[in-house]
């Protein structure tokens, strides 16, 4: 009798417990069920047609859709050499499509490989106006770099707002709209989770070793970013470099103040034949970026900062004189220039430049003489190098020996000699100038 009534027992308790794992089991089921139809409604909504579900939202998604269909389905344009294939525009900002032509004064110009976009995130904080980035993928690479400009687009308000994207591939390979692409997509919800995703990407390749038959064009990237806005004055920087804070306003009011100086008119505003130098540094990836030249001096005085480049080429940035720079205060928030310097080689300043200044030889690719050449030219054709008081540019991490691939200096030697052909060009393109490389 006993040990029937506890048999009972035991049946009952059996019989919870496999109804509460059968709930469990459906429960389950219903949340995995759910979580596929959010992921199929965020494919649907990134690239399907939208459906019954449309709002003005979805328009503002479709458009960009159609945009980047548009953009893609012309095959590109080759660059001069035939052995790359430029989509422009592949994403337009809204202040590419909302403002009236030549509205903008400045704006920054950057180039990357896909490995290295997650730097788009940290350039933003500091740069909170209209940027253009080319970027350069190869392989597979081409699919995942299309995808995710588009989902920045998307997912990430202040992208959209100020950024332009325009893509870079070999010439043998074209882009592809990404249509149901959950390989890339798969979990992403928001603007963290595509830098995520990106930064899964990060370091897949050591600077420039991206493939042993790829080179990678950096001065046609760079040609490519400034060509595709029309800001009336450029920043060329890479996209591991943040500029100074401000400084975007700090320029446009020192163009206004000298305007004002010169009557109103003349290209002494801030004209053709003058570029405007930014001394630039680079810093322990430990530390938080300054803001401000205060900030920055107080760095570099303790070595936490030092000029870019110090360890593995000093002469390329010695002509800006850091000494004199960073002795010399200026009003805090008034950008001016401090001191003009003649041009000296092997120095490759980074400077804010007139759009109409020369475009960088795209036949300098891989490492080595791609910025110098230009700036080389930029001496040549007469220009003046205005240091400014106050505005730098730094670079993420300290530049040390060892770091780089291991086709360095080979490239570095191969564009020695272009460089050499390059200024001989030059003194046909520029017969009249006195002035010398």
């Amino acid at each position: 009798m006993y040990f029937s009534k506890k048999c009972s027992i035991f049946k009952v308790v059996l019989s919870a417990l496999i109804i509460v794992a059968l709930l469990q089991l459906i429960y389950l089921s219903f949340l995995s069920r759910f979580h596929g139809k959010q992921q199929r409604y965020k494919y649907s909504e990134l690239f399907g047609g939208g459906g019954s579900r449309r709002n003005a939202h979805q328009n503002e998604k479709n458009t960009k859709k159609e945009h980047l269909r548009y953009s893609l389905s012309t095959g590109g344009i080759f660059d001069a050499s035939g052995q790359y294939r430029v989509y422009k525009n592949l994403m337009k900002s809204d202040v590419s499509t909302n403002q009236k032509p030549g509205s903008n004064t400045l704006a920054l110009a950057t180039h990357t490989t896909i490995n290295n976009l997650h730097h788009l995130d940290s350039l933003l904080e500091r740069w909170k106006n209209p940027l253009s980035i080319a970027i350069f993928a190869h392989g597979q690479d081409v699919k995942f770099a299309t995808a995710l400009v588009y989902a920045l687009s998307i997912f990430c308000p202040h992208i959209q707002a100020l950024v332009d994207f325009h893509l870079v591939c070999p010439s043998e390979e074209t882009a592809s709209f990404p249509e149901q692409d959950r390989e890339h997509f798969s979990g992403l919800e928001d603007c963290a989770g595509v830098f995520a995703k990106l930064g899964s990407h990060r370091d897949k390749y050591k600077n420039y070793a991206i493939g042993s038959n790829i080179s990678y064009p950096n001065n046609l990237l760079r040609n490519v970013a400034r060509s595709g806005t029309d800001a009336a004055f450029l920043l060329v920087i890479d996209v591991d470099m943040v500029p100074s804070a401000d400084l975007h306003q700090e320029f446009v009011d020192m163009l206004a103040r000298r305007r004002i100086a010169l009557g109103g008119g003349g290209g002494g505003s801030g004209g053709s034949d003058e570029v405007f130098v930014l001394p630039a540094f680079e810093i322990r990836h430990t530390r938080k970026l300054p803001a401000t030249k205060p900030e920055l001096v107080q760095l570099y005085q303790v070595g936490e900062v030092r000029p870019f480049y110090e360890e593995l080429c000093p002469r390329c940035q010695m002509p800006t004189n850091y000494s004199r720079w960073v002795n010399q205060h200026a009003p805090q928030g008034q950008l001016d220039v401090a001191y003009t310097l003649s041009w000296a080689d092997p120095w490759e300043p980074f400077y804010i430049g007139h759009r109409s200044v020369p475009l960088y030889d795209e036949n300098f690719r891989q490492y080595g003489f791609n910025r110098i050449s230009q700036a080389c030219e930029l001496h040549i054709a007469g220009y003046r190098f205005s240091v400014l008081s106050s505005a730098f540019v730094v670079h993420l991490g300290f530049k040390v020996q060892g770091e780089f691939h291991s086709r360095k200096d080979e490239e570095n030697r191969r564009n020695r000699v272009l460089f050499r052909s390059f200024k001989e060009g030059l003194k046909t393109k520029y017969p009249n100038s006195p002035r010398r490389c």
